[in-house]
């Protein structure tokens, strides 16, 4: 073998070392980076993705819920369930399973979905219908919803009385089946 045939040989050996080196290093980048990308998701967009699917929810106060997620808007979202409807915060949420592995940005959410829960309890308000409003403590309220304030819901209870509920302790609203 000459010394060429050994220099290049060398060199040869150099840039598939240099190779391996970048491959390694571009591999390591595009995790970082996927991880990185990957903590700009946030649940809503998780379940924005979900929309039309059974989902299973853990709801502080309330526990357990399945049914077919139908709705999801800015801090709640709208669970149909065998038996009745759920309006659930997000912020009550404590895990949610089956939701598929993609998400939805916010950009790509329809204008709806920019509605916060005083609009979905304001339409509640609006239709009369009794319900049970869940607290995050686990604690209940029966009645209609009359009004919706810019932080609470008043609720009309047996008897007339009103009940006002702050948004921040609201877990969900469930539909009461008269049934």
């Amino acid at each position: 073998m000459t010394w060429e045939e050994r220099l290049f040989d060398v060199l040869d050996d150099l840039e598939q070392q240099a190779e391996a080196l970048y491959g390694a290093e571009r591999s390591l980048e595009l995790a970082d980076r996927a991880r990185a990308a990957y903590a700009e998701v946030s649940l809503a967009s998780r379940l924005m993705a979900a929309t039309g699917s059974q989902v299973r929810l853990e709801v502080r106060g309330v526990g357990a819920l399945a049914g077919s997620l139908e709705r999801v808007g800015q801090g709640w979202l709208l669970l149909r369930g065998p038996a009745q409807d759920w309006v659930v915060r997000t912020a009550a949420l404590s895990a949610a399973h089956d939701l598929p592995e993609r998400s939805v940005p916010e950009v790509a959410w329809p204008a709806t979905a920019r509605l916060g829960v005083g609009s979905a309890l304001r339409r509640l308000a609006d239709s009369g219908e009794r319900g049970v409003l869940h607290l995050v403590d686990g604690s209940r309220h029966d009645g209609v919803p009359a009004r919706v304030g810019a932080d609470f819901v008043e609720v009309r209870a047996a008897g007339e009385r009103v009940v006002l509920v702050a948004l921040e302790a609201l877990a969900a609203v469930q539909s009461r089946d008269e049934g």
